[in-house]
Parts: C-alpha cells; structure tokens; sequence
C-alpha cells in the first residue's frame, strides 16, 4: 500500500513538473545580423533616446565606471545580486543579434531572445505597458549606439533562485501583462501621467513595497518603501509632507530636483530627475497631475500655508540657546544655512520644518544627507551642501532628534544613533 502511494506521489510530481516545464517554455527567436543605423529613421531614433532617459536605461544599465549601456550595473536584492546586462548593439554579448521583435517580447513579457525568462529586476511588469510605437523607437535608440563587447557578469542569485523557468511561476502569480488602458474618467493629461509613472518610468517600482517574493504589493501602490539605503516616500495621500506635493511643486521638482518646499532631489532620486528632464513639459506637467491626484491635493486644499507659517515661526528655533548641547551643534553645523526669515522660504535655503525628510517615519534619508551631504550633480548645479561624515555617530544622531524635536509635532525616532551607524556602514547606496 505504501508503495502504491509513493509511486503515486511520484507520477504527480512527474507530471507536475512536465506541465511545468510545458508552462514555462518559451521557443527562442533567431538571431538576425545587426542593421546598419542608416536602416533607422532619425527622428525615430531621437524620440527612443528621449524614452531611454526617462526610462533611466542607462542608470540601470551602466556600471560605474563603465560604458554606457554595456550593463555590469548591481541591483542588490534580497535573493541576491543581480547585475545590468549589455544592451548595446554587439552582436556576441549584446542585442545587436536581437530582431525588433524580441526586443518587444522581453520588454512586453520579460522574456530574452533564447526564450530565458528575465528576472523582474528588469521591471517588465512596468514596461509591459508600453505601446507598440515606443518600444520601436526604443529599439531604435539601443541599436544605432556604440557596439560595446561585454560579456555578462554571473549572478550572485543562489540555487535553486537562479533557475530561470521558475520566473513563470512568479508570473502567474505576479505579472499581468498587457498594455496601458486608461480611464476614461480621467484627463487626457492624467493619463498621459499615468502611462509615464506607470509604465516607461516605473515609479512604483521604488515607491511600492514588495513582498517576500519580491512583487510590487499592488494594495499598497506608492505607499514609500526601502530602496538602496534610502528611503523612497509615499507618492499617495499618505505623504507625511507638511505641504502637499501640488501640481507646481511637482513640476519644479521634476524639471530641476528642486522643490519651494520639500527640498532638493538626491541620493536614487537624482538620477530620476536628470533622466525626466529630458521629456517635453506637457509630459512633465502630465506626471504632476497624475501624481498631485495621487496625493490627494483635492481634499488637503488649505493647510499648505498654515504649514508654511507654522515653519517660519520655528525656522530660528534654537539660535542662542548655549546651553542645549544639541542646539549649540545644530546652530554651528546647519543653522546658517537653513534659517529663512519670517516672510517666506527661500528654496535654496530650504526649510527643513517642511523637508520631506525630516517628516517621514523612517530617519534614514536625514542621515544620508547628513553623512554624505547634496553633490553638485543633485539639485541646483553649482549648489551643494558639505557632507558631516567626521560628525560622530552620536553627533549625527543629536542633530536627527533635535530637528525631530522641533521641527515637526511627531514623535520622535528610536535607537537613533544605532541607525546612524547602519546607514553610514551601507554607505550612499547605488546612483
């Protein structure tokens, strides 16, 4: 009897993985030579290198130090690294063997040209709502770049994760494809928004949390999440912003990394804004809608300027108090600075009551900048802040829970200084 239940266990394992490996297989399609960049019309190609940007392709698919393109880029995830491959044009360890429409399949399916199922590192739940026009002018751009020989970096994805079938089964589970569809109760410019966030720039992906499998929880879209050290906030109606993210706040942001008064674009971020700045303002003025939308601007209507008042009243909050340890360090290291008058906020001095970071619920993004301070490539060209990594852990962590304290009406931050610690030990995260 026991026998007959084993070999009956067997043959449903069996035929369970037969269906499987049915499920999962995808045929590869033939490699082509790689066409002469005359074979692209121009104008095709310009509109596939303004998607590229703001699609960051190349922040993602370019090592640092590297060539543009040629992949070897780390993404650190809980299963493992997983390194960028080379999307330029070479022949042997690139796409330029890749006809037009295994291009479409791996961006609308995730799936390669040798039938391999991609990890979801690459975010084709995002691209697979592209239209059909875009990723040929996507296409178009990758392939009349510079051939670069690269071959691809192994994985550090540990087995059995790195069984490239098993990605079918995350996509039954996870990954819908199809492309965009909008809502016909929306604007023509919301859903311009939409497709952009959605889609080519695939927002959620930083600003969504994920799962144990790695999945975007779709319920908790936007909702803010951990991303490389950092700190990706809600882009929902749960922004803890003193000020919500309005439309003109949005574009300002988006169009220069510089906010009236949510602060300056660095750490992850940076790159998004540069790679955003090259859409045409319809575009960057569609996302602010969608995301103003999102964060709920309707119904917040009328506490922006109470908030605003609120900071300038505590903007000198501190100055002269010598003896308060944490305000005579907070006075001599950011006080001459961030102070604004009593009459408006200066965003070049900018207003940390209103900072984004000192209002979310998770410090780190703070102590980013404290140790590590803006760079001229974030922001204002030209305009950084100096970087207090020779503060002391303790040091850093009295100035977090002194603007903590009394900048904002939340409660305070735990264990700062053992956070202090983990944040300076990962270092600025990937950029």
């Amino acid at each position: 009897m026991l026998k007959r239940i084993l070999i009956g266990i067997a043959a449903v394992l069996a035929v369970g993985l037969v269906g499987f490996g049915i499920f999962a297989w995808r045929s590869a399609i033939a490699p082509i030579q790689p066409p002469p960049a005359s074979a692209f019309a121009p104008e095709l190609v310009a509109r596939g290198e303004i998607l590229a940007s703001a699609g960051y392709c190349a922040t993602c698919h370019t090592a640092k130090g590297g060539q543009a393109y040629a992949g070897g880029y780390p993404m650190e995830t809980p299963f493992g690294t997983i390194y960028s491959t080379n999307i330029t044009p070479d022949p042997e360890t690139g796409i330029g063997a890749w006809p037009e429409a295994a291009f479409r399949r791996a961006m609308h399916e995730g799936v390669a040209r040798d039938g391999s199922h991609l990890f979801p590192a690459f975010p084709f739940d995002h691209f697979t709502k592209l239209s059909d026009a875009d990723i040929s002018a996507l296409y178009a751009f990758f392939m009349t770049r510079k051939p670069v020989v690269a071959p691809a970096r192994d994985n550090g994805v540990p087995f059995p994760l790195n069984i490239r079938a098993l990605q079918a089964g995350w996509k039954l589970l996870f990954f819908k494809p199809g492309r965009f569809q909008p809502q016909a109760a929306k604007s023509a410019e919301w859903n311009r928004g939409a497709y952009l966030a959605e889609g080519l720039s695939h927002c959620g992906a930083c600003h969504t949390p994920r799962n144990m499998l790695g999945a975007e929880r779709r319920p908790l879209v936007y909702a803010g999440a951990l991303i490389d050290n950092w700190v990706a906030p809600p882009l929902n109606a749960g922004n803890p912003s003193p000020v919500p993210w309005d439309r003109d706040e949005l574009i300002a942001y988006l169009q220069s990394g510089v906010s009236h008064y949510h602060g300056t674009a660095v750490g992850p971020m940076a790159p998004v804004v540069r790679g955003l700045q090259r859409l045409p303002g319809s575009d960057i003025n569609a996302l602010a809608v969608y995301f103003s939308d999102r964060d709920g601007i309707e119904q917040r209507q009328g506490i922006a300027a109470p908030a605003v008042q609120q900071a300038l009243a505590t903007s000198s909050v501190g100055s002269g108090l010598t003896y308060d340890p944490a305000a005579r360090l907070y006075t001599a290291a950011c006080a001459s600075c961030h102070y604004n008058g009593a009459d408006a906020v200066n965003p070049l001095r900018p207003e940390l009551a209103l900072n984004s970071a000192v209002s979310l619920g998770d410090p780190t993004n703070l102590i980013q900048v404290i140790l590590h301070g803006v760079g001229a490539d974030d922001g204002v060209p030209g305009v950084v802040m100096p970087a207090f990594s020779r503060f002391s852990d303790a040091d850093i962590a009295r100035i977090a829970a002194y603007l903590r304290a009394t900048r904002t009406r939340k409660g305070p931050w735990l264990d700062l200084e053992r956070k202090v610690a983990q944040v300076r030990a990962h270092g600025p995260g990937q950029e």
